[in-house]
């Protein structure tokens, strides 16, 4: 896991940067509390950790699913 420091209004460019996948933008600080704001192509999907735990506790397995190393 990447652990950066930005300050309100700094960027993170996601892929590469002459053609970026995304850009994360820290959009406010507020206490304890920050706001993101995300800008990717709609094919991209992007969840709150919580969404997508629940959205694969509701999907069934895929039978034969190769693991990463295995």
């Amino acid at each position: 896991m990447l652990v950066i420091t930005r300050r309100e209004g700094e960027e993170v460019v996601i892929g590469d940067p002459t053609n970026p996948v995304g850009v994360v933008r820290v959009a406010s600080v507020k206490g304890d509390r920050v706001r993101l704001a995300m800008d990717f192509p709609r094919e991209v999907e992007v969840h709150r950790r919580e969404v997508a735990d629940q959205i694969m506790s509701e999907k069934p397995p895929i039978a034969g699913k190769i693991r990463p190393g295995g």
